[in-house]
């Protein structure tokens, strides 16, 4: 008489999530963010901050509208380091915390006063803030 057994099958996932997960958390954090960097710079206004650089106003829409795009831009490379990086957590946190850091020397060298230039300093960190860990949750560490 033979005997026959089976295994058990397991499946295993990987900690990666969908190009859909990545996609749709990270337009919450865009438009969170984008909500949050209009108001740092309407508190600043209220607060007697400018925000002109040139002598002209940045209105808030205005820093909204900076946020959404360039956080879309950041979403394209989260989709590349998820598709190519060996490890696309680590690889986004380094390269998102690099481009925030780039993102500073503009504001250093505006033709602002020091209160404008901290005002967007201030919102570019909000933003990395909110989106950098966000984005990252969704990668594959």
């Amino acid at each position: 008489m033979s005997v026959t057994t089976t295994a058990p099958v397991t499946a295993t996932t990987t900690a990666q999530s969908s190009a859909g997960s990545l996609l749709r958390d990270g337009a919450v954090a865009t438009v969170l963010a984008a909500v949050a960097t209009a108001a740092v710079a309407t508190a600043g206004q209220a607060v007697g901050i400018g925000g002109a650089i040139s002598g002209n106003a940045i209105p808030p829409s205005g820093f909204a509208t900076l946020t959404v795009i360039f956080t879309v831009l950041g979403l394209v490379i989260a989709l590349g380091l998820r598709r190519f990086a060996r490890n696309p957590r680590t690889a986004w946190v380094r390269t998102t915390v690099a481009l925030t850091a780039l993102s500073l020397v503009p504001d250093v060298l505006a033709d602002a006063d020091t209160a404008t230039k901290a005002l967007l300093m201030v919102t570019h960190l909000v933003a990395a803030a909110i989106v950098i860990p966000a984005v990252a949750r969704r990668l594959r560490a």
